[in-house]
């Protein structure tokens, strides 16, 4: 991983970016981590747009601390409750 003080940035972001094929690229400002360059594998704008949003972030950790809490339900009762039968599997 290549590490970069803001203040010693001059090159273009371009640049940057096709440089992260390499390594991911944190820019630091005094030492400390304030931006990091990586690349995007498989996965389309919404993923990266929605993986970063933070009212997306705070949803998902309330139903992760909801299911932590309560539990789940099993994909039976699911089904059951959208009156979905239950698919048969082909041997």
């Amino acid at each position: 991983m290549k590490t970069l003080d803001m203040a010693h940035a001059t090159a273009s972001l371009a640049e940057y970016a096709r440089s992260v094929r390499k390594e991911p690229v944190v820019v630091t400002v005094r030492g400390k981590p304030v931006a990091a360059l990586v690349p995007v594998r498989n996965a389309d704008l919404e993923t990266v747009t929605l993986s970063a949003h933070p009212d997306f972030i705070a949803l998902i950790e309330r139903s992760r601390q909801r299911q932590k809490a309560q539990g789940g339900m099993s994909t039976a009762e699911m089904r059951r409750r959208l009156g979905i039968a239950r698919r048969t599997r082909r041997r």
